[in-house]
Order: structure tokens, then sequence, then C-alpha cells
């Protein structure tokens, strides 16, 4: 079953590779969806895919990257949007 998930990453998650590590992972884990930096500081990650791999790559996005410190994740629910691929 496809799922689609929206995440407000805080913490430590620009300028630490956070979101190219994070295209890494997803494309891996096959794994459609974004991950833009926010002018909050924060970086929005859209997630959409199989459930149990997009299960696995929100709690990669609770770790992030080597170089970041994740303070806090918003999670929420959408409606899959037909993604094919992921832009970070």
């Amino acid at each position: 079953m496809t799922i689609r998930r929206r995440l407000l990453v805080s913490g430590q998650v620009q300028g630490v590779f956070y979101r190219d590590s994070c295209r890494r992972e997803a494309v891996e884990k096959g794994i459609a969806g974004s991950a833009r930096n926010l002018p909050d500081g924060k970086v929005e990650v859209i997630l959409e895919g199989d459930e149990d791999a997009v299960e696995r790559m929100t709690e990669w996005c609770r770790r992030g990257s080597d170089m970041a410190r994740v303070d806090s994740v918003e999670i929420e629910d959408e409606e899959p949007q037909g993604e094919s691929a992921f832009r970070a």
C-alpha cells in the first residue's frame, strides 16, 4: 500500500548534508518525494512509497545524517500524489 507523509524536521539540519543524505536513503529504499530547506531553519521532507519503507525512512529522518542534530520531527499523513522520483 502506498502512503504519503510530510515531515518537518527541526534542529541542526541545514548545512550538514541532511537533504542529500535523505535523498540517498530514500532512493535506496525506493521512496519518492522531496527534501527542501525552509526559511525558519527546518527541513521539509515528503515521503511517498510502500508503507514499510516510509516507516523506515521516517525513523532515519528522526536520526538524520552523521553531522545533523535532530531535535524534533512533526509528521502529517497526506493523500498520495503519485510521486515517481526523489528531489533534494
